[in-house]
This record gives C-alpha cells, structure tokens and sequence, in this order.
C-alpha cells in the first residue's frame, strides 16, 4: 500500500462504513491527520510522496488507527495530541480535548489583563491544563494555579507544562475550590462540566470517549457552574473576576446564578458562531 492508496482506504473506510452515532464531520482531515501521524511527517509530504510505500508494519498501524477511528474513537485520542492556542497538547481519555470555542476564555482574560501587572489566577478543573498552559505562555509574570480532582488528568498537564516548559503554573490534586486553601487569586477562569446527566448527546460522537466527570454536571448541567458562583467570592481579592465557559442554552440560568450571588459587572459574550458561551462578573 502506497500513500495514495492509504488515504483512498481511510477515506473511503471512514465515509462509507460509519454509522450515525460514530459519524465524523470530515473523513478526509482525520484519514490524513492518521496517515500522518502513522508516517510521522506533514500533510506536504502526503501530497508530493503519493507513490512511497508503506511498510509493512506502518500499513498495519494505520489500519488498526482508522478502525478505531470507525468505531468512533476520536481523533485526538488516537494521536494523543490536540492543538490549544497554536500549542500543542498531550490528551488521552482521562481528559476532556480542548475545544477552539474554549480559546475565548483565553482571549477574553488576556484582552483585559495585560502584562505590566502581576496577577494570580486559578484554573478550576484544568483537565489537559490548556486554558492555564495558553495563558502562561502568554503572561510569565503571573502565578497561576491548577487544579483538578484527577491525578491522571493532572499528569496529563504537569506533562504539557513541562513540555512547553513553563515554570509559572502549580497543580494542586482537588474538588474545584478544595486544593486552594486560604489563598485568593484576581482571576478564577474555568471550562466546568454544564451538560446534563441525561443529555443525549452524552451518547453520540467523539463526546462519548470523554470523561463523564469532565461533561456532564447534574439533572440540568448547572450543578458545577452554581459551585462555582457561589463559592468563588471567599477565593477572589476585592475586584476579583470569575469567568467559565457553559452551554449557550444556560444563558439565562448563568446570568441569574451570578445575580443571585452578588457578582457585578456581568458580562456574557458571544463565540464565533454568535453564541453565548462565556459569563464573567467581579466581585467587588
């Protein structure tokens, strides 16, 4: 089997033999991304190398990895990276895959805190570490906690803070506030759990290879996102921010969740595809 040959297999395994719960969005980018990490090489050489053959212990990766990815693995699984913030990220099943719709809480912090100030931020529930890892790549000076109740998770980001050898982030084993003691912090950011227990979507997808305890969150997914507001303000300094991703359909609900516990300055914003999906508000 020769590189062309290799991606019509994936191709045409992936568009043509996968069910409805195992459905993937674009069978090309994964067969490549496969072959790739099959290959270790780049999409270039994909393209002007269609004729190099595969050997045979190379063929048989590949087959096994698109079998997988069939059956509905996830891609980021099978290659155990992911891509955050144009950095590159270890994964594996016990974290959730960073999402591109979860840059905006990076964005948005960074937006509105440059880097002439040293400011202490907390990542709740930081899984893989990406929302912690991007923004201490991006502010050095500030002291960064992580926490997360997962030791396996936290391996998986202790492992990508390294990595990208950032020495200005501490990971703390925890239930959300738990690992932070007395401390407070300018900044509490999280990507939470806000699906609900009995969602189907849970079901279907690359969502179903993830960590229950990373997705789903209580009879109406709110059960974290209300922990989280109503504890924050003894972890938060005077003027203190807390902001986290949630589903768009919660709009409401957060809003009234950081009413009810006295954050000011609410502001909900919207993802690319005019969505709400991140709420901040200060104490004050």
């Amino acid at each position: 089997m020769n590189i062309k040959q290799a991606l019509a297999f994936g191709l045409d395994t992936l568009k043509h033999n996968v069910s409805s719960a195992h459905h993937t969005d674009n069978p090309e980018l994964d067969t490549q991304v496969l072959l790739c990490h099959t290959l270790k090489c780049n999409t270039a050489k994909l393209i002007a190398w269609p004729e190099l053959e595969l050997s045979n212990i190379q063929q048989k990766q590949f087959e096994d990895l698109i079998t997988q990815r069939q059956q509905g693995t996830p891609v980021a699984y099978l290659t155990g990276h992911r891509e955050f913030w144009s950095l590159d990220l270890m994964v594996n099943p016990a974290t959730l895959i960073p999402r591109p719709d979860t840059e905006l809480l990076v964005e948005t912090i960074l937006a509105r805190f440059n880097n002439k100030h040293s400011f202490k931020l907390a990542d709740l529930g930081t899984g893989s570490g990406a929302i912690a890892i991007a923004i201490a790549s991006e502010r050095a000076n500030w002291e960064i906690t992580a926490t997360d109740v997962s030791n396996e998770a936290l391996a998986v980001a202790r492992h990508n803070a390294k990595k990208h050898q950032l020495s200005n982030i501490q990971f703390f084993q925890g239930s959300w506030f738990e690992p932070l003691e007395d401390n407070r912090f300018d900044i509490i950011v999280s990507n939470p759990p806000y699906i609900a227990n009995h969602e189907p979507h849970l079901k279907t997808g690359d969502v179903r290879f993830e960590p229950d305890q990373a997705l789903a969150s209580g009879p109406t997914g709110m059960d974290d996102i209300e922990h989280l507001c109503q504890h924050a303000a003894q972890y938060l300094n005077a003027g203190g921010l807390l902001l986290f991703e949630h589903g768009y359909e919660q709009q409401k609900d957060v809003l009234n969740c950081l009413q009810k516990n006295k954050f000011t300055d609410i502001m909900q914003l919207r993802d690319l595809a005019g969505h709400v999906r991140v709420s901040l508000g200060r104490i004050t």
